[in-house]
């Protein structure tokens, strides 16, 4: 018995190792900038997603209007570089806590409502901040310039300061880093107290509660973590594309789809948001790029129609049976499944 489940580890590590270094090594054999290109939005979308998940899957809520705290740190790091010449990778971290404030301020209040009622309340707020900055053109004495958006000044060649680069492999590398950070942190949140705590307010808050565990702390934290990750990625995305507007960057569209994402990927889970990332954007762009034009929002459509399903048949996601049949192909390679028959 003890020999199967070391030599199941061993594949076990052995095949994550093997994931890892063909991830990391795209770039060497991958020399179209369109493939790449596809494969930063797909990282990105996977960075966003579990992002949201922090208090979307870990809280148990359902927060719709995460597409404003990406629109926080777009909108804050380039006001920051076009006014005042700081740095994106500075100005990334001010529009992080920027975010996270503000969701702070408004999980306060919200995350005590349950059901759709926050699912709303947060709905409202992401379409709120849309509505103001596309009809604001100066915000103090920044200029956002109203429904025409911003465009990110263009630095001539490679220039780190300014994150921008001619080549499409820095953006994998840096989007692919935070993504591995990210879920990191959410490996880890789900391994202390305090994750087991958001958890447990999550699924059951009453018996949480009674157990003497201060269910809405837990949460109020989990929603200015989130957004002050999610602002980062909204950073990155204003860098990559160096051009963004308000309804493409704080549209609802935008928090439908992230939270579609994760509830068809797998909510609560370290994996889900990636797998539904790598799996339903694909989807999302091949719809777009072939039928926006006749029928808009599609995508949306298509993803409601498959959360129906994977709610009916793989309530817990998709990841629930992609894991199993990783198990099982681990059990056949390593022959535990034998050993534990006999």
């Amino acid at each position: 018995m003890n020999t199967g489940i070391q030599k199941r580890k061993k594949i076990d590590t052995t095949l994550k190792v093997l994931l890892a270094l063909f991830v990391f090594t795209v770039p060497l054999w991958v020399t179209s900038p369109t493939t790449l290109q596809i494969l930063i939005f797909l990282f990105l979308y996977a960075y966003l997603t579990t992002t949201w998940n922090l208090v979307g899957g870990f809280a148990g809520v359902l927060p719709l209007g995460h597409s404003a705290y990406v629109g926080i740190g777009a909108y804050a790091s380039t006001v920051l570089f076009i006014s005042y010449g700081v740095s994106p990778w500075i100005g990334m971290w001010v529009g992080g806590l920027i975010a996270a404030i503000v969701g702070i301020i408004i999980g306060i209040p919200t995350l005590k409502l349950r059901g759709a009622y926050f699912a709303l309340s947060t709905m409202a707020f992401g379409e709120g901040v849309r509505v103001l900055v596309e009809n604001t053109m100066q915000l103090g004495p920044f200029n956002i310039n109203g429904p025409r958006g911003i465009c990110v000044p263009l630095i001539p060649g490679n220039n780190i300061a300014a994150f921008q680069f001619l080549s499409k492999v820095p953006y994998y590398y840096i989007i692919l880093i935070m993504l591995c950070v990210v879920l990191f942190i959410t490996w880890y949140i789900s391994r202390i107290r305090p994750g087991y705590y958001l958890a447990a307010g999550g699924e059951e808050p009453e018996a949480a509660q009674s157990l003497g565990v201060n269910v809405a702390k837990y949460k109020v934290w989990a929603m200015g973590l989130s957004c002050f990750l999610t602002a980062l990625g909204g950073t990155f995305l204003a860098q990559l594309a160096l051009y963004f507007y308000p309804k493409q960057i704080l549209g609802l569209d935008f928090s439908f789809e992230l939270a579609f994402i994760a509830l068809i990927g797998g909510r609560g889970t370290i994996a889900g948001p990636v797998v539904g990332a790598l799996i339903l954007r694909p989807v999302s762009e091949l719809t777009r790029i072939y039928l926006s034009a006749v029928l808009p929002g599609l995508h949306l459509v298509i993803f409601g129609l498959v959360l129906i399903l994977v709610m009916l048949y793989q309530p817990k996601g998709l990841v629930g049976p992609l894991e199993k049949l990783y198990n099982w192909f681990l059990d056949k390679v390593s022959g535990t499944e034998k050993e534990v028959r006999t």
